[in-house]
Order: structure tokens, then sequence, then C-alpha cells
């Protein structure tokens, strides 16, 4: 799967170009925009373009989330960074599990089948976009409950849900699962039946994302946990998930 020479030297291109970009633009801070150029390189070299175009859309759709009625959450003081820009703790808890799924799966001979590398990847990045708007479009409902006690909570608060946040996190688990389905199916992916892939991705992105409001209630509001050590396991969670769905639905694929 792993790229050819030429194929490879565009991609790596394109990342750092993109990279940079997002850098020039005030989505990631400098350090943020080196990682996600290292990684995001590792992940096309290894397993192609429709990888990193599924994870490059994710990045987009995140920037765009965070900045949305930005002065709003200002004024709540919830927003990300100071201007909406992520650091790089947000960005190694986003692309670690994504590029550890890349390097099994592009070496020859795979370790993981290519569709369940697929379905496992694009559950990875469904559990990124549930969660980011979840937080950017949920706290702008101005009210949350707890996820474990239902009590009302501070919008902004780890582990507070509102009603509002869980439609978004669950249409963001949808599209992603929609856009990756088009992407694999464009550059020609092997994937399990387009129903497999669907309901697998988009239950693993969403329920993850609710892990994810389980562990920042319970442990990163302790202290025991940081905000992206609570991402990256919510990630883990939907990657796990996603791998018990598919051999519960008869894999490996």
């Amino acid at each position: 799967m792993v790229l050819g020479f030429v194929s490879a030297a565009i991609g790596v291109a394109a990342t750092i170009a993109l990279a940079s970009g997002a850098v020039l633009a005030r989505a990631l801070t400098t350090a943020a925009g080196a990682v996600a150029a290292v990684f995001g390189s590792v992940i096309v070299v290894l397993v192609g373009f429709p990888f990193l175009a599924l994870l490059i859309l994710f990045v987009v759709a995140s920037v765009a989330a965070t900045r949305y009625r930005f002065n709003e959450k200002q004024k709540a003081r919830v927003q990300e960074g100071a201007s909406g820009e992520r650091g790089i703790s947000n960005v190694v808890a986003h692309i670690v599990i994504p590029t550890a799924l890349a390097i099994p799966g592009g070496w020859s001979p795979a370790l993981i089948p290519a569709p369940t590398l697929a379905v496992l990847y694009a559950s990875a990045l469904a559990f990124g976009a549930s969660d980011t708007f979840a937080s950017e479009l949920g706290v702008l409902a101005g009210h949350a409950r707890s996820i474990l006690t239902l009590r009302p909570v501070p919008p902004g608060t780890n582990g507070g849900v509102s009603g509002i946040g869980e439609v978004w996190a669950f249409a963001a688990a949808g599209t992603t699962a929609l856009v990756g389905l088009g992407l694999f199916h464009l550059f020609a992916s092997p994937l399990p039946s387009i129903a497999v892939f669907l309901a697998v991705v988009v239950a693993a992105g969403f329920l993850g994302c609710q892990v994810d409001s389980i562990l920042g209630e319970t442990l990163e509001n302790r202290g025991y946990l940081s905000k992206g050590s609570t991402n990256f396991l919510g990630m883990l969670s939907s990657v796990a998930i996603a791998a018990v769905l598919l051999g519960l639905l008869g894999g490996p694929w």
C-alpha cells in the first residue's frame, strides 16, 4: 500500500504545504503545524491519499467549528486557545492513533486488512469530529448537564453535555462516515459492505465521544488526565469499539 516515489513526494509536499497554511491562518501553532506535517506525511506515504484527504477535511471542519461564533465563546471564556488555534497537545492527541493505524496498514504484507484499516481509521477521525463539534457548537447552547448525574453544570465543563451538542456529535460522526466512504470509493480502497462501514464508523465515533465526556468528568476534572490525554483515550476507545463491532459483524474484513 506504500506509495511510489513520485506519488509519495507529491503527498509529502501537499501535506507540508497544507500544514504551513494552517499555521499561517493561525489554525495551528507553529509546533502543532510541524507535528501535523510529519505525521501527515507518514500517513500519506504509507496508506495513500484517501486517508490524508479524510484527515485534512477533519482539520478543516474542526477549524470551522472552532471559529464559529468565536466572540461569544471568548466572552464566556470557553474558546480554544487565544484565537482559536490548536496547540501541539491537541494535534498529538488526534493524530497519533491514525498514524499508528497507518503503520501496520502500510506494512508489506499488511498487518491490518485494508477494509478493517479503513473502518478503524475513519472511526478514529469520526470521534475527533464528534468530540470537536459537540464541544464547539454544544457550548453555544448556554446550558449543560453532567453526563453521569444529569445535574446542571456550566457550559464548557468537562463531562457536561447538552441536547444540541449530542445532535452535533452524531451529525459529525455521520458526516465523517459518509465523506470517508466517498473518498475510499473514489480511490478504490477496499471496504467492507457500505452498511457495515457506515454503521460501525458512526457508532464508534459517537460512542467514543461519550467515553471522552465520562473520562472528562471522572478523571480530568480530578486532575488525573489532561485534556489531550482525555482526547487520546476517547479516540482509542472509538477504535476499540469499532474493532469489537467488526468482530461481532463477522470480521476480520
